[in-house]
């Protein structure tokens, strides 16, 4: 039997689970109107599913092992992130959802519910390889993994300091209303989401020696959602209505997504741009 074959009475029953799940989400936010914990449950659920897949999973125990701590060490960093940077700090909902509903109209209530369960059936996704590196009868690490283990450690210490860079920023009111520029800041306009995908590019290593060609399904689909859908777009265009020519000038000076060295412009070029 292959590993989806092996895998396939885990993987059902998590859809099942996580359909359910994200259903009483939509249900609670019919009542508080407020869609942001979806993100943290979304985070939270691919960290549940690998565990606990790597618990019941008939694998070698170094890849359960394996599949277990990344997928939980990661899920446990974006969820406390989230939790302590948005669900509890964040009296109102995420700029997303608000854009979404007044969107949707009279459709509010379908479409939100359409949206979790997208949401679930990519926290499914994004579990999926971990599932199945739970299953891998390899009995020894390859190099290969242990390759794709530190980059995903290394790209994720970045995540964390590109966090916290931006914070410092946000805290000091004298440059309130001005774009972050330090330390990481200044070779991407988005370093916190370009390391995030390289952490998933990591994990996308560590999987291939055990899953094959399913282990780049995630790191692509990763790169598309954050690159073109969910992160940057949005970021963006919140970031010009609230800061403007400043952004515009970040822009122009700074690569959008993948780290390079920062251009010098000047005002001239700003507005034209």
């Amino acid at each position: 039997m292959n590993l989806l074959e092996l895998a396939a009475p885990v993987l059902f029953w998590a859809w099942i689970g996580v359909t359910a799940l994200f259903a009483v989400l939509w249900l609670l936010q019919l009542r508080t109107r407020n869609a942001t914990s979806v993100d943290l449950a979304w985070a939270a659920v691919i960290g549940i599913l690998a565990v606990l897949a790597a618990i019941i999973a008939t694998g070698a125990d170094p890849q359960r092992f394996l599949a277990a701590t990344l997928a939980g060490l990661w899920s446990a960093r974006l969820s406390w992130y989230l939790l302590v940077n948005r669900v509890l700090t964040e009296s109102t909902e995420d700029g997303r959802y608000r854009a979404l509903r007044q969107l949707l109209g009279q459709r509010e209530a379908v479409g939100f519910f359409f949206v979790y369960q997208l949401q679930a059936l990519l926290a499914l996704g994004f579990a999926t390889p971990f599932i199945l590196l739970a299953y891998s009868s390899d009995q020894a690490i390859a190099p290969l993994q242990y390759a794709g283990v530190a980059l995903a450690i290394c790209s994720q210490i970045l995540v964390s300091t590109a966090d916290q860079q931006l914070a410092k920023h946000r805290a000091n009111p004298d440059l309130r209303g001005q774009t972050c520029r330090r330390g990481l800041w200044q070779y991407s306009r988005h370093p916190n989401y370009f390391f995030e995908w390289l952490t998933w590019c990591g994990f996308g290593i560590a999987q291939f020696a055990a899953i094959g060609w399913m282990a780049t399904i995630a790191p692509v689909a990763m790169l598309l959602s954050i690159r073109f859908f969910t992160g940057v777009p949005f970021t963006e265009k919140r970031a010009l209505v609230s800061r403007g020519d400043d952004y515009r000038r970040y822009m122009a000076e700074t690569n959008v997504f993948f780290p390079g060295p920062p251009r010098r412009i000047s005002s001239t070029q700003t507005a034209k741009s």
